[in-house]
């Protein structure tokens, strides 16, 4: 049985903790301490539930998909439709619940980061709904890819900042909306959107996104599935580690995160635990893609939100102990699994999503007719639409 972490530290075995300046901690132990005391608030989990259920859409529906299936002739694939949920993306989940936390902190700011935009979206969403000023911080390379999101982003009120620094990107985007905290901490929150960063982000974002693998679980033992494996994309990992924690404990059922291997493994990817080791970032010690010198390495992959050089600290405890397995996804391989989904489904894709879908080519000839293989379809794919229009015609 997988201990209860992160332990007192923040520490998932050797992994997490906080790492930060001094001035940076008394605002990390606050925040600790009040969302401790609200973890235990039965007034601010029914909230929660309260907003998620009637506001964001879930539970989202467990969907058999029939022909996708079919298509491989093994066991049947389920799908977890976190694209139906408001905006389009599991992101919701976390941003409706670390805004809800700002709010009963007394805080009247929000700074969040983005790379595809679905969580700076969903921020920008959460903070119109609770009334909440909020900048959000994105590359400019990534403004580039994700317009529509920028757009959207606008309409709700939020203000983009631009990040011309470094690679343009959701590494260089994180470390200005950690500056801008740092601060005005007094009057504003950071909503992280992914499972990373200092303790206790990796803690709250995993809780708040947790509710994709608890709806799973219990709409899969309604149906009565034989689950075999349970799959999702990994950039810094929010909507893996919020399916895999709830089956932390089943060793029969397989977890399976699918990073992105961008050009190649051997080239240019951005698939942190399968290429990179461990060392610190953004507060945090995880894998992430580093030179001898400990120096950050620039990543890619054509989905901006996997576009980024570290993973959450529960993640790296979970490939080191063998909780969970992690694989790769090129470009390619991602790009045929969104045309697939769509042609046999319907259902477009968000690229991230796809990178999960891909390793279905792996996954399925070790099954069997009568199990099931969840993947959690993260996000839709309309922000991704003319980035692969872009792709397919540069093939021709």
């Amino acid at each position: 049985m997988i201990k209860e972490l992160p332990d007192k530290r923040g520490k998932f075995g050797g992994f997490g903790g906080r790492f930060v300046p001094e001035t940076v901690m008394p605002a990390l132990i606050n925040l600790e301490k009040e969302y401790l005391r609200l973890r235990r608030d039965r007034g601010f989990q029914s909230e929660l539930r309260r907003w998620l259920r009637g506001y964001a859409g879930r539970p989202t529906i467990l969907y058999r998909a029939e022909r996708l299936s079919k298509h491989y002739g093994r066991a049947a694939i389920y799908l977890k439709r976190e694209d139906l949920l408001h905006t389009g993306a599991h992101k919701i989940n976390n941003a409706i619940g670390q805004a809800l936390l700002a709010r009963r902190m007394g805080k009247a700011r929000a700074v969040a980061e983005t790379g595809a935009g679905q969580h700076g979206v969903a921020a920008a969403t959460a903070c119109a709904l609770f009334g909440l000023k909020c900048v959000v911080y994105m590359g400019e390379e990534d403004m580039e890819r994700q317009r529509l999101n920028v757009f959207r982003m606008r309409m709700l009120g939020a203000e983009v900042r631009p990040v011309a620094s470094g690679t343009g990107t959701l590494k260089d985007a994180t470390s200005e909306a950690i500056r801008d905290w740092v601060a005005n901490v007094r009057d504003t929150h950071y909503i992280l959107g992914t499972a990373a960063g200092p303790h206790p982000y990796p803690l709250l974002v995993r809780d708040f996104q947790s509710v994709i693998g608890r709806e799973t679980k219990a709409q899969a033992a309604k149906e009565g599935l034989q689950i075999r494996k349970v799959i999702a994309c990994v950039g810094g990992g929010s909507n893996a580690i919020g399916m895999f924690f709830p089956f932390r404990n089943d060793r029969s059922i397989e977890k399976i995160g699918v990073e992105a291997g961008g050009r190649g493994l051997e080239r240019e990817n951005a698939a942190t635990i399968n290429c990179g080791r461990p060392g610190f970032l953004h507060g945090s010690y995880s894998y992430l893609m580093q030179d001898g010198e400990g120096q950050v390495l620039p990543v890619y992959s054509l989905s901006a939100g996997l576009d980024y050089p570290g993973v959450g600290p529960e993640h790296s405890y979970y490939h080191e102990t063998g909780a969970a397995r992690y694989a790769a996804a090129t470009d390619d391989e991602a790009i045929e699994a969104f045309q697939l989904l769509t042609k046999l489904e319907g259902i477009i894709p968000a690229l991230e999503s796809a990178h999960a879908l891909a390793y279905l080519e792996t996954a399925m000839p070790e099954t069997a007719p009568g199990e099931a293989v969840i993947v959690c379809l993260s996000g839709r794919g309309d922000k991704d639409v003319e980035m692969v229009e872009k792709y397919l015609g540069g093939k021709k």
